[in-house]
């Protein structure tokens, strides 16, 4: 049984989701440096230029390489700017299921690239990889993330009372961890089958997919600490 995602590139009528390079660390440090980000996501404050080379050159491709999900960078077709992440980890390559989180760049915020982007990557993972099963949690008060987990046609599924931490500001700037409650957001084939008809957010639901030539890959040379591994819980989108 396969246990590893592809190579791929994912192309969309306005976005590119590929994965990430050394080019790509100047703007991850900037996107993930936002509050929102800070708020509704574990990645580190400051996030660090360091921070970004080790995700862009090892952590998000060992996700891949150690079977445990697929990162993509999201960038604009057009002008090839980073706008944002989507990372499927925790998978469960017996049961066909996967977690899917996505950030998206402060200025790219409003324009749909969240959905659009985890829409194509479902399509993909449920067409090509005959995945049965993708899910999405949310935080109680994360607003915006729930709007695209409804755009891409989640359906809620409940509530896990408790089972979280996001981090709210204090006055003097400082950063807390509060526990919230986390929304169980559940995608599977028949869903998108469902509203392929009816769906229309300005742009296509149409993709195409690249394979990378795997004779061309190295070896998976680095090791991930457990605390690396996870990645990010990385929803936040202000869609």
């Amino acid at each position: 049984m396969t246990t590893t995602f592809p190579d791929v590139t994912i192309s969309t009528d306005r976005l590119v989701l590929r994965p990430f390079e050394e080019e790509d660390v100047t703007a991850l440090a900037e996107m993930m440096n936002d509050e929102q980000v800070t708020a509704w996501t574990s990645v580190p404050h400051p996030y660090t230029h360091a921070d970004a080379v080790t995700w862009a050159t090892k952590t998000a491709h060992a996700e891949r390489t150690g079977g445990r999900g697929i990162v993509f960078a999201v960038t604009e077709f057009l002008t090839q700017r980073l706008v944002g992440i989507v990372h499927l980890q925790d998978t469960d390559w017996r049961t066909r299921a996967t977690e899917v989180g996505y950030v998206t760049a402060p200025w790219a915020r409003g324009e749909g690239y969240a959905s659009e982007s985890v829409r194509a990557v479902a399509r993909w993972l449920f067409t090509d990889q005959r995945f049965e099963r993708l899910e999405l949690r949310t935080a109680a008060d994360n607003t915006a993330s729930q709007q695209v987990a409804q755009k891409t046609g989640c359906i809620s599924e409940g509530v896990l009372r408790n089972a979280c931490i996001v981090r709210t500001q204090n006055p003097d700037g400082s950063w807390a961890d509060t526990r919230s409650d986390l929304i169980v957001w559940g995608l599977v084939p028949e869903d998108l089958d469902e509203d392929a008809d009816d769906y229309s957010d300005g742009y296509g639901d149409g993709y195409s997919v690249g394979y990378a030539d795997p004779r061309a890959e190295g070896p998976d040379g680095y090791r991930i600490h457990p605390s690396d591994a996870n990645g990010y819980a990385v929803s936040s989108d202000r869609n």
